[in-house]
């Protein structure tokens, strides 16, 4: 079978066709009950907890390298694993662990379309065994390229050439959903609630090329910008990333304390 690198968003029936390739890890990050109710064949489980780290108030934050570097290695990766990940909410999960993935300086993964449910709207095989990963020896080579943090954000506040992509509800936008002490969004950020990216009659897939194009072009964010995307916690937003990624966006990165920071620190600039 031809060893070409699988697309950074990949069709069931794409992978389907891949599932024997050795060099495919499938990560299912949705519950532990939906996982032993029903997933893709030789997928193996990731708790979502394992791929963010906690400084209350601050959620969403990046494990540090070392903490990675193992997690990695207990799911089996190594420098020429292709990962495939997916989950059965939309795509938040699965693509807060690919961002995290480049983050750790890996090139080498997708996200399934429409996660689960579309899988199982195209009726192909799934399984209920638990799968072990293959232990590896995994080490992480950072890549800041793909990251920003309050202080990476405050210096370019009203910077023409930088976007702040704020994939929340627009009510949390506005401060009428309150989820940190202060309520609002950072100063200049645009709004795009990052499930407008879904299409629900397609079970959850992402709307077309054209119809995203539009989405974030209309609203200012374009590719000639860097785009800072961020929601609560990074998890929304990770999909968000993922989708400008798709699209050919070069200059992306993600904000993993978020609002959860930004919006607890009595310090920083707000707007609502």
């Amino acid at each position: 079978m031809s060893r070409d690198r699988l697309p950074l968003v990949v069709e069931p029936e794409e992978l389907q066709a891949a599932l024997d390739r050795d060099d495919i890890l499938v990560v299912d990050l949705s519950q532990t009950q939906f996982y032993r109710q029903s997933h893709l064949p030789g997928a193996v489980h990731l708790d979502y907890a394992q791929i963010v780290r906690a400084k209350p108030p601050i959620m969403g934050l990046l494990p540090d390298p070392p903490q990675i570097s193992a997690l990695f290695s207990q799911l089996g990766l190594t420098a020429d694993t292709h990962v495939v990940a997916y989950d059965n909410e939309g795509g938040g999960r699965a693509s807060r662990l690919l961002w995290t993935l480049e983050a750790a300086g890996h090139s080498g993964y997708s996200l399934l379309n429409g996660g689960l449910p579309a899988w199982l709207q195209q009726r192909l095989p799934t399984s209920t065994q638990i799968e072990e990963a293959r232990a590896a020896s995994y080490t992480v080579h950072a890549n800041d390229t793909v990251i920003a943090d309050k202080d990476y954000i405050l210096a370019r506040l009203r910077d023409p050439a930088t976007i702040l992509l704020d994939c929340r509800s627009p009510a949390e936008y506005a401060g009428k959903d309150r989820r940190a002490q202060r309520g609002g969004h950072i100063p200049g950020a645009v709004n795009i609630d990052w499930s407008r990216a879904l299409d629900p009659k397609r079970n959850m897939r992402l709307k077309s090329e054209e119809e995203l194009q539009s989405l974030y072009q209309e609203a200012g964010v374009t590719p000639d910008k860097q785009v800072i995307a961020y929601c609560q916690t990074h998890h929304r937003s990770a999909l968000s990333y993922i989708v400008l990624k798709s699209l050919g966006y070069r200059l992306v990165r993600g904000y993993p304390g978020s609002w959860s920071e930004w919006g607890n620190d009595p310090h920083t600039p707000i707007e609502s």
